[in-house]
């Protein structure tokens, strides 16, 4: 299996992208000639130096209203798949779909639950009963994309 992607992971991932893209621009503008093509290139680079400072800004936890690093990023399978039905003869992935819409209702049943209910003991304790069905959401639809989607030898 993967590595579960939380808002870490995530915001790792951008930042890194965000370097990359920052050395392309900075490579290309030493190659051109082009005086106007090498400031455009120059500012792009900039610019993406901007927004690593930004994500890690954010990833450091200093910006305000910010989700916590470990929380889960929703795959949204279940959201784009319809549940099939349960038969004695379906498949593994099948299966997993079942699942995935499971967890899913439930994540929202919670949520839901939550709103209901003033800041406190009991919102808190939907929430945290709702962290849990998205954490096995992304589990089940983690698994379903090992065996829906398996990784083949050419990467």
């Amino acid at each position: 299996m993967t590595e579960q992607l939380t808002m870490k992971t995530v915001l790792e991932t951008a930042i890194d992208k965000e370097i990359e893209a920052q050395e392309l621009y900075r490579n290309l503008s030493e190659q051109v000639q082009n005086a106007a093509a090498k400031e455009m290139l120059q500012t792009l680079s900039g610019v993406e130096k901007k927004h690593e400072a930004l994500l890690l800004s954010y990833l450091n936890g200093e910006l305000e209203g910010g989700l916590k690093a470990e929380h889960l990023v929703d795959y949204k399978i279940a959201e784009h798949f319809k549940t099939p039905p349960i038969t004695p003869d379906m498949t593994l992935d099948q299966a997993l779909l079942v699942a995935a819409n499971r967890e899913k209702n439930s994540h929202e049943l919670y949520v839901g639950l939550a709103a209901e209910h003033p800041a406190g003991r009991i919102h808190d304790l939907f929430m945290e009963l709702a962290d849990q069905e998205l954490d096995h959401k992304h589990r089940v639809e983690d698994f379903y994309n090992d065996v829906a989607f398996p990784q083949t030898s050419g990467g």
